[in-house]
């Protein structure tokens, strides 16, 4: 299954990588895209659940790492304003 990370850039200028284990993150986000927190979140959360579930279906248990990846994504997220933009870009 195609790995998949992105870079984030977040409103105080800081970067960070978001890990998904499945190509099905590049349906909702994708580089050159600039979305508010609170729609990075949004999608973020649907994206990695999804892409843990294809693990699912593929090798019979989730993806642990992808759970990993969206709580981590929400304690980033949590510490900026919902309408702050975050910048998205290939790893």
């Amino acid at each position: 299954m195609p790995e998949v990370e992105l870079t984030l850039e977040w409103p105080d200028g800081g970067r960070s990588r978001l890990y998904s284990p499945s190509t099905v993150i590049l349906e909702h986000l994708a580089p050159g895209q600039t979305l508010s927190v609170a729609e990075l979140r949004t999608r973020g959360t649907l994206a990695l659940r999804q892409a843990s579930e294809r693990v699912r279906a593929r090798y019979g248990f989730a993806c642990t790492r992808a759970d990993e990846e969206e709580r981590r994504l929400l304690e980033q997220a949590s510490r900026f304003g919902e309408q702050e933009l975050v910048g998205i870009g290939s790893a």
